[in-house]
Formats: C-alpha cells, structure tokens, sequence
C-alpha cells in the first residue's frame, strides 16, 4: 500500500493544536492552547489548499474538541470544544465566535481535556482533571450521569450508544454504562493511559478497542478486558490515536512522531519538526490523516495522489524536519566517542521502521537519522542539541556563562539571533530581555518562551517546586508554561488609534552580513566576473561601514561613510540577481539617512528606482528581495527627505506592494507593507494640507486586502493600525468610501475571526467606533 504523504500544511494557530475531528473531506476542526477553536474549509483540490477561521474563543488553553454529524434537529452539525475554563462550548460551524453558544455545559471542576459524541448522535461524554468524566444528552444539555475516577480521566471514548470507555492517570481502563453504571475495570498499565480508539471491524487481532500509555505502548483489547496484542515503536508519551477505514491503527505522541499500524507491526513513521504530535484524526472518507503539533500547524497526510502538496510546501516540510533542534535528553545517555560516522548510512540498513540512529558528524555535531522500510533508506530527522544544562557544561556568550545558548530564526534569509539562556532563569523574564536586545515584536513573547520551555526539556537545576493544586501530576502539562501563572490585575489597554510615530525595521546582524558578502564576491571572482566584483577600495569601505553600522546602529549618520551609498546601490543593482539580498539589506538599513532620500543617479531616477530595480529586475521575482526592498519604503519615513520622497512615489511603492501581495504569504513582506502603510497614514494624519484623497483611497483598498486575505498576527495588527488612523482622518467621504467602496466593516470582521491577538480585537474595537 502506499505511502502517506504531505497534503497540507495549515497555519494560522499561534499555541500548539492540542485536538482534532476530521470531519468531512472538506472540513478539518481543530483546537489549541492559544484559547481558539478554527475551522478549515477545503477551497481546491490539487493542491490541497485550506481556508482556516475561528469558531470560538475561550479564556484559557482549549484542549478538547468533538463534532456532532448533521441531524434533523442540528442540519449544519455541531462543534463541541473545552479546556482549561471549565466550560464545554456547543454551536454550529456557522457560527461566529462572538456569537452565543448553543449551549454552554458547566460541571466539571477542573481542565476539560477529551470529548466523545456517541455513533448515534444522542450523547456527548467528557473527560476531566477533576477525576470525573461526565455523559451529557444531546439537545436536553443536562449531565445525565458523572462517572467517578481515582484519576484524571485523559481519555473517554463512546464506544457504542450504550457502552463508554475511559482511560485514566490511575492506570485503570472501565467500561461503563450508559446510565453511569460500571460495568469493569481493570489494571491496564504500570503508566498513565493517555488515548483510546475503536479498533477497526476486521482488525486481524479481533480486538475491539486501543489504549496507550505513557510509556509509549499501544495495547489492544476486547470489551470484556481480555489483552489481545501489544504494540511497540514510540519512544514517549503516546497522546493520541485513531482507525483508519483500511483497518490500520494511527498514533502520536512526544517522540515527534506520527506512526501507522497494520496488524501489530508499524508500517510508516512520518517525523514532525516539533517537540509533541499531541493529535491525529483521520477522515473516514478519504482515510487522510491529520495532525497538530507543538510547532502551531496542522498538517494532512494522505496516500493520494491527486492529493500531494505541491513541491514547495512538501519541501519547506521536510527541511523543517532536517533542520530540527532535539533536545539531548529526548534522546537519552550520548557516549559521543562511540557513535558511528556518517558513512554507516550508506553501508548498514536498519533492523525496524522508524529506527533512530545517531550520527557523529565530521564538525563534531550529533545528527539523528530515522530508517524508513518502505524507502529502504535513512532519512534525517534533526541535530541533537546538547544538554549542558544537566550536564554542567557552561557556554560562552558574550563574556558570560550560560547554560544554553540556542540559535532562534526569526527572518527568513537572515542569519539566526542568539538566545543566551540559565536555568535559573524565569523563559518568560528572559523571553523579554530577548525582544527587547533584538527589537523584535512583543508578539513573540509567547513563542520565545515556549520554545526556551520545550528546548531545556528535562533539565532542572536546584530541587523542584511542588505543583499546584489541581495541575497534571502525570503529564506534561506539569512543565512551566508562560500565561499559567496568577497575573496582577491589568488596567485597560491604552487607545492605539491614531498613530503618531513613524515606524522603522532596522533589526540586521551587520557581521553575517558582512561575511556573505564578502562570500558571495569571492565566488563572483572565481567565476570571471571581475567587472562585477569589489574591489579593495570597495572592500575597505564595505568594512568602514559595518563597522558603523554595528556600533552606531542605523541612523541618520549612516551617511558618514564615504562611498557606503554607492557600494550598497552597487551590490543592488550590478550584481547577479540572486546574489542581491545582503545588498538589499544594507540599502535598506542606509534608507534613514537623509543621503539615501535626495540620492539622483547619473543616468536619471532616484532610491525608489534603484531599489524597485534590484528586487524586481528578474522574474519571476524573490520574495525575500521584495521585502527587502519594502522595508526600505518603510524606514525612508525617518527623515523628512525621506517621507518627500515617499510621498512624491507613492505610485511606484504602491505598484511594487500590490504587485507582491498579490500571491504572497510570506510574513516578513506583509508585515514590511503594513509598516509602509502605518507610515503613510501617519504622515497623512499630521499632514492633511498635503494629502492627496487618491492616495488615502489607494492604500484603503490594499488595506483591505490584506485584512480579508492574510492570516499573521502581526501583519494583520499592523494593517488595522494603518486603517484605524486613516478613519481617524476624520474625513467623511474617506469613512464612507472604506464602507461602502471597499469593504472595511467586513474586512475588519474577517480580521478578527481569524485571529487570537487581544491587541487586534481591541484596535478593531477602535475602528468600529470610528465607523459609526
């Protein structure tokens, strides 16, 4: 049979995706602990592409989530979800999330972490920390019966209309009635069960359900408690599994990976560039799988063809996967010395599907490897990071020890940032210090303390504080997680609209700039393109001017470099194509200083020309040299030169932006063309005399593009930003033409259903003001 493969990578979550339901072949729910509920609405075929919106907000982690088929009395079906705020949420798929629930089920006491609906439609059954799982009648809503535990009850699972079976932390599996009666329960494990599922009808082992444990074995049983198999291969925790129509069994769990089972034995491992597979569904039409992570995708796997990703998204996947950091102590003791080389993986087969084996590379780093049966082949699944956090080793940064320094990618084709980061440090304290070193977002905060917490996974330093009351003893929810701890009372958050200053993106490290560069001409020098090359002047002033730029920053100064403009002007524009991002980067950092804006080139036009040349000049286009050059649009408004120009071009930025957006969903561009509109609209609000009505039309129309279309946090913030202080205009034909030309009550509306950030419903909140 053939093999899974990617279809579709979804983005759009910004916690990890703790649960699924698959559906329909159209359709994919899926939960998270960034306190949503999305929908994915399947919009083409081949390839595979997927709308995501939310459903519904809650107060806290979502970790549970379950669908009810349509029905007579539910024709669109319904979408049941908890977690953390103790509240188990109903409503149709239709509904937006600021919409009432149909029905709001309040029992539990504790997190709301598995849901059931039975196979004929008529109850719901709810696992809880609160030691209790609960069965609820459909449209009646009411709790017709708690089913006690000695444990948190992790998995439930409504077997048939009479039978339901649960999993708990106490190690036990029951089988209950449904009128709460309990019919057995027996000794299932020595670990935690974490998972249930109904063993497909024709199962060679005759079992009728599945349990996994936390200790990464899935067992098979009959109803009456008889142990029929027990399957082996994941090396953690076991969060979930489900039945393929085929009759294979699929699982996932900690070990990063996703396994399918036929009969006893494991056919395929599809590793994920993440620390936790918390869940798998599958589409019992289709028999595609679908997967959430601790990396904020959902992914979908399927054995046809027709149903591939295309070539980028699989390769983007599979790269994320090679260039996966694993933290030594997933991997247990590492004797380094007696590691093979890299030549074992062309001269030994593996023993089993989903074997890792360790390779000591020839720079000393350690690599992981995992051997795929059905390719006959190793395939790389990561580099091991070292455990110096337990193992006492201290690094260097900087001139001061550290027990970890991590390497964090924040732009796609820069060079990675350091995270220098102890053990006794609080991820979230040091999480801040972090954005604030590099500029980055206060947006990342959470996403750089989750991954310090997932990537010193392990290791501890002095002895452990006990957990609180009512936290998972058994599990990895037990771990410190940002946003868990009690918070001071938080006044109201300050009015954004309108905005008053201009903003720049001058975040750059100018030393692995410097160094490609000069890389990048030693090449062109090998290969005869001496015409083209730098010379050693132009080396001199490519050093002068790092050298500036590391210590002074870019400013308005930049301009002090003698000869800097034109070195950078001429790495734009002369050099090969694919050879301009570094130069593009450096122009756009010398874009502040007054000398860039009032630049006139011998042979006519200006900087706006020779940077919508140098991004633009081949095709098709790069949409890293692109960005590049829009944030240098951006950071022109730092002087007044600058903005002049900004605003006397306006049509050439405004053609290269909308050119680029219109098949774009690279972050770094949207969030650098959001930024060129803040600053328009800032310069529009300050200076009305000399704001042209056509203009304002224009960037509202992109405006609302970009809020209809895109789904980063922080480009949409960013483009609500810019549309709020143009409504703040206060100008009457602006606000009816946003409403009533293009759309930005329902742009704003679609803006918010499809993202978390509290900040862009409270600046939405600003714009709806402004529209009234």
């Amino acid at each position: 049979m053939a093999e899974f493969k990617l279809s579709a990578s979804l983005s759009g979550h910004e916690d990890d995706v703790r649960s699924l339901v698959f559906p329909t072949p159209k359709a994919i729910i899926s939960a998270s602990r960034d306190g949503t509920v999305r929908l994915w609405s399947l919009l083409a075929d081949n390839p595979p592409v997927y709308d995501g919106k939310i459903s519904s907000h809650a107060s806290r982690f979502v970790n549970s989530v379950a669908y009810l088929p349509p029905n007579e009395q539910y024709p669109e079906g319904l979408v049941i979800s908890g977690g953390k705020d103790l509240v188990i949420d109903i409503r149709p798929p239709s509904k937006a999330p600021d919409d009432n629930a149909d029905a709001l089920l309040i029992g539990h006491g504790e997190n709301v972490c598995a849901l059931d609906v039975s196979p004929d439609g008529k109850f719901i059954v709810s696992g809880s920390w609160d030691n209790d799982a609960r069965i609820w009648l459909i449209g009646k809503w009411e709790c017709e019966a708690t089913l006690h535990h000695e444990g948190n009850v992790w998995a439930v699972l409504a077997f048939d209309s009479e039978t339901i079976v649960t999993g708990c932390a106490d190690k036990k599996i029951r089988i209950f009635h449904k009128s709460g009666k309990l019919l057995k329960s027996w000794q299932a494990s020595e670990h935690p069960i974490r998972a249930l599922c109904r063993v497909p009808k024709g199962h060679p082992s005759g079992a009728d359900f599945a349990s996994a444990d936390n200790d990464g074995a899935i067992t098979l049983w009959t109803l009456g408690g008889k142990q029929i198999a027990t399957l082996f291969g994941h090396e953690g925790f076991i969060y979930s599994l489900a039945s393929l129509p085929t009759g294979e069994l699929v699982s996932s769990g900690e070990d990063r990976t996703l396994r399918i089972w036929k009969g006893s034995e494991c056919i395929q491992t599809i590793t994920h560039p993440a620390i936790s597979v918390w869940a798998v569904a599958v589409c019992a039409e289709t028999g595609d799988i679908v997967s959430g992570t601790s990396d904020r995708f959902v992914r979908v796997f399927t054995r046809s063809p027709e149903r591939l990703a295309d070539a980028e998204t699989t390769r983007k996947f599979e790269d994320a996967v090679k260039e996966s950091s694993i933290p030594q102590q997933q991997m247990g003791e590492i004797n380094k010395e007696q590691l093979p080389g890299p030549e074992f993986l062309s001269t030994k087969l593996g023993t089993k599907e989903g074997q890792v084996q360790m390779i000591r590379e020839s720079n000393g780093s350690i690599t992981a490897h995992q051997w795929s049966a059905s390719q006959g082949q190793w395939i790389s699944v990561g580099t091991v990071v070292d455990a110096v956090g337990s193992s006492g080793k201290k690094v260097d940064y900087l001139g001061k020890d550290f027990d970890y320094v991590f390497d964090v990618d924040i732009e796609d084709g820069k060079p990675p940032l350091k995270l220098p980061y102890n053990l006794s440090q609080n991820p979230y304290e040091a999480a801040t210090k972090f954005i604030q070193n590099n500029e980055l977002p206060i947006t990342y905060l959470d996403q750089v303390a989750n991954f310090i917490t997932a990537n010193t996974k392990g290791a501890t330093i002095g002895q452990s504080e006990p957990g609180p009351v009512g936290s998972d003893p058994w599990g990895s929810d037990n771990r410190y997680r940002p946003g868990e701890t009690s918070t001071p009372t938080v006044a109201p958050p300050p009015k954004i609209i309108p905005q008053k200053e201009y903003l720049t993106i001058l975040v750059a490290r100018i030393p692995a700039m410097q160094k490609k560069l000069q890389e990048l001409n030693q090449a062109l020098i090998a290969g005869g393109h001496k015409d083209v090359s730098l010379n050693p002047t132009e080396l001199k002033v490519l050093s002068s001017l790092a050298n500036h730029l590391e210590s002074s920053g870019a400013t308005k100064t930049s301009q002090s470099v003698p000869g800097g403009l034109d070195l950078a002007i001429k790495l734009t524009t002369t050099w090969p194509y694919k050879d301009r991002l570094p130069g593009l980067d450096l122009l756009r950092l010398l874009a502040v200083a007054p000398m860039t804006a009032t630049f006139s080139h011998p042979r006519g036009g200006n900087i706006i020309d020779v940077l919508e040349q140098g991004a633009t000049e081949s095709q098709p286009t790069a949409e890293n040299h692109v960005m590049m050059a829009v944030r240098a649009f951006a950071n022109l408004f730092d002087s007044a030169e600058g903005r002049a120009l900004a605003v006397t071009e306006f049509d050439k930025i405004q053609n290269v932006i909308t050119t680029s957006l219109a098949s774009t969903s690279n972050r770094n561009l949207l969030v650098a063309a959001s930024t060129v509109y803040i600053n328009y609209a800032v310069y529009f609000k300050s200076q009305p005399e000399a704001t042209s009505f056509e203009h304002v039309l224009a960037v509202l129309d992109t405006l609302s593009k970009i809020l209809s279309k895109q789904n980063d946090s922080e480009a949409v913030y960013r483009a609500l930003v810019a549309t709020g202080t143009l409504l703040a205009l206060g100008d009457e034909q602006i606000t009816s033409a946003a409403k009533e030309i293009y759309g930005i009550e329902k742009a704003v509306s679609t803006a918010v259903g499809k993202a978390s950030d509290p900040r862009i419903r409270n600046v939405a909140g600003e714009i709806r003001a402004l529209l009234k």
